[in-house]
């Protein structure tokens, strides 16, 4: 008997509603990125991270760890200082903490991309945070309060799918 899911080919079509892009990534938020690595390598079995860190363009800092798990890239997220609140928005003052932060969406070409903004654009959304990385990527985090997380859109350049595609599988 045939056990195997069998699932309809993805039909990826931005600007043509948020979710019709490629979802490749989960995120989340802590307050602690040792112990949060601790408890996905032993509870979830993501053991292996690449790291990203740098500053924010408001002048805090980020930290990112990323694993793959499956077709499913796992986003691990520490920030600090200014312009670190929309990475810490829903986690305590005090304590450990992971929280889902949001859904990563690939995407794939300069056309795409502009029609995804463009999307943005006409429904109002608010965009949060923005990085732009000549060379490298570009990338919005975009509000969507009624999911109770947010969305990111990743348009990567030649440097950052080579980035992504070197990140260790679990």
């Amino acid at each position: 008997m045939k056990q195997a899911l069998s699932r309809p080919a993805p039909v990826y079509a931005a600007g043509a509603g948020l979710f019709r892009n490629d979802h490749f990534q989960m995120a989340y938020a802590t307050t602690d990125m040792v112990q949060a690595k601790a408890l996905f390598s032993k509870r979830y079995g993501v053991k292996e991270w690449r790291p990203l860190e740098g500053a924010l363009p408001a002048g805090g800092q980020i930290h990112i760890e990323l694993g793959w798990a499956g077709g499913t890239m796992y986003e691990l997220v520490w920030a600090d200082g200014p312009g670190s609140e929309v990475f810490r928005a829903g986690l305590p003052a005090d304590g450990f903490a992971i929280r889902h932060h949001h859904l990563g969406y690939y995407v794939p070409t300069a056309e795409a991309w502009a029609a995804l903004k463009a999307e943005v654009a006409q429904q109002g959304l608010k965009v949060l945070h923005v990085t732009d990385v000549p060379g490298f990527l570009q990338a919005i985090i975009v509000d969507t309060p009624e999911l109770g997380h947010y969305l990111e859109y990743i348009f990567p350049e030649q440097a950052g799918v080579g980035f992504f595609e070197g990140t260790p599988s679990n």
